[in-house]
């Protein structure tokens, strides 16, 4: 056990280092290639940041575990927008940038929908993953043309995002490639060793491969957005903390599962638990971004707390089941006869009152 637990640790560092490694060599790249910095923010940087499940999800598909693939995705948007917007926004108040509520969020609640559509038959056939995977082309297509017709002051926001192009040691071509190789290759094998550890603990401790993908591998493959959303937000770089988690989200949908699905040989099954119930919470809390963005176009400190108090209900939710614990019946009870009916409220009544202060 101590062996599996040290390899999933061992993963998930090389993992994180790997997407680091990656991001940096190929952003370097793509600027020394005379690509404009606003287009590697929104590509290569949204890609490098999903790498991590990307390499997961493959390997969990490749390795017999379509649930710890499933899970893996499913959990990481969740907790990209409960876990790390409410961390960044307990922080500092998050800006959120026209582009993004007009543009972006809808283009995740989109995605979402369409998974959560894709899913209800129980299945993500490959013809499916085809159809997710040319969709992220398309996306990533019409970003590179939007990109063009940005200002200088829309593609400065971007800056900071990239590597510090004032070092040296990797200027040349030939070293940005092989970070890239490098970076690639740690990814893989972060993924191996994390996939092979986590199903291992799993099935010691009698816990589905969908729960440990919703929770410790969704946490661990989103270490790259969480680090990237909160040195945004402590360097005040509101709008990117919350573009880069929203970016992550669609690039996750479509193009880690798009890739999950097409190594499968018979495409991915969705469990009837997925079906039902997280594929459903996190199409929620994709549209309960759309309301708080709107309400003032930013994620209040409150807002924030909402959000982190949500995703340890969830977990906790998801501990509680595994478990069948006793106490179970209550929780959700709760949970869904007083504190989403309350939230809701609260939403509607701030939209309301953002509402009639915007009006004439």
């Amino acid at each position: 056990m101590l062996t599996h637990v040290l390899m999933f640790i061992a993963g998930l560092v090389v993992l994180t280092v790997g997407a680091d490694v990656l991001v940096r060599g190929a952003a370097r790249l793509a600027l020394s290639l005379g690509i404009s910095p606003l287009v590697v923010g929104l590509t290569v940087v949204a890609f490098g940041t999903s790498a991590p499940e990307m390499a997961v999800s493959a390997g969990a598909s490749l390795n017999g575990a379509p649930d710890l693939a499933i899970g893996n995705v499913v959990g990481s948007n969740i907790a990209n927008v409960l876990l790390i917007l409410g961390i960044s926004a307990l922080i500092t108040p998050l800006f959120v940038a026209e582009q993004v509520i007009r543009q972006e969020i809808p283009i995740m609640i989109g995605a979402s929908l369409l998974l959560v559509v894709l899913a209800l038959d129980g299945w993500i056939g490959r013809g499916e993953a085809v159809l997710l995977l040319f969709l992220v082309i398309a996306y990533t297509v019409f970003l590179v043309r939007q990109s063009r017709q940005a200002s200088r002051a829309t593609q400065a926001e971007f800056a900071d995002e990239m590597p510090d192009v004032r070092s040296k040691w990797d200027a040349h071509w030939s070293v940005q490639v092989l970070l890239i190789v490098a970076g690639l290759a740690m990814l893989v094998l972060g993924a191996d060793w994390l996939v092979d550890a986590a199903v291992a603990v799993a099935r010691a401790f009698g816990v589905s491969d969908l729960v440990i993908g919703l929770t410790v591998v969704a946490v661990g493959t989103s270490m790259p957005e969480i680090a990237t959303s909160l040195v945004a937000a402590c360097k005040g770089e509101k709008d990117i903390a919350v573009g880069n988690v929203v970016g992550s989200n669609v690039f996750n949908i479509l193009a880690v599962l798009g890739v999950a699905g097409l190594v499968s040989k018979q495409g991915l099954p969705v469990s009837e638990v997925a079906r039902h119930f997280d594929l459903w919470v996190m199409l929620a809390v994709a549209f309960a971004c759309l309301p708080i963005a709107i309400t003032g176009r930013e994620i209040a400190r409150w807002e924030g707390a909402v959000f982190l108090l949500y995703y340890l209900a969830y977990t906790a939710y998801l501990v509680l089941s595994a478990q069948q614990h006793a106490s179970l019946p209550a929780f959700s009870a709760v949970m869904l006869g007083y504190v989403l009916p309350l939230t809701l409220i609260t939403l509607v009544v701030s939209f309301v009152r953002h509402g009639v202060r915007a009006g004439p």
